[in-house]
């Protein structure tokens, strides 16, 4: 039996009750005042399967990795880090001396050119 839910006008309370389908329509008695409730449209969040990742319904189009949403499927993961969600690697700063060896090539070969 499906699950509906229900709103009584009179506790101001929303309840839900279990009841075949073709009763889902009529008045359903309230727990808390024992008056009767309307039924009202409820809303849920779904995940299904695909791929063998979790995805949302309705399909945006995106997978879900470790709880977070990705747009791709992995090709290669070390660590069980999504290319999406890996921090990118450091840049690599150059040393004074790596930077003064630059610039002295620059100079030799600004120099040639003249």
């Amino acid at each position: 039996m499906p699950l509906y839910e229900y709103y009584c006008q009179h506790c101001n309370g929303v309840f839900e009750a279990l009841r075949p389908i073709r009763e889902a329509a009529l008045p359903a008695s309230c727990p808390a005042c024992q008056r009767d409730g309307q039924r009202i449209m409820s809303s849920f969040m779904a995940f299904t399967y695909r791929d063998g990742y979790p995805r949302r319904i309705p399909d945006k189009g995106t997978y879900w990795h470790l709880g977070k949403e990705v747009k791709t499927l992995p090709k290669r993961m070390r660590h069980h880090q999504h290319p999406e969600l890996a921090e990118p690697a450091p840049v690599k700063r150059l040393t004074k001396g790596e930077r003064a060896e630059r610039e002295e090539r620059a100079v030799e070969k600004s120099k040639e050119k003249r």
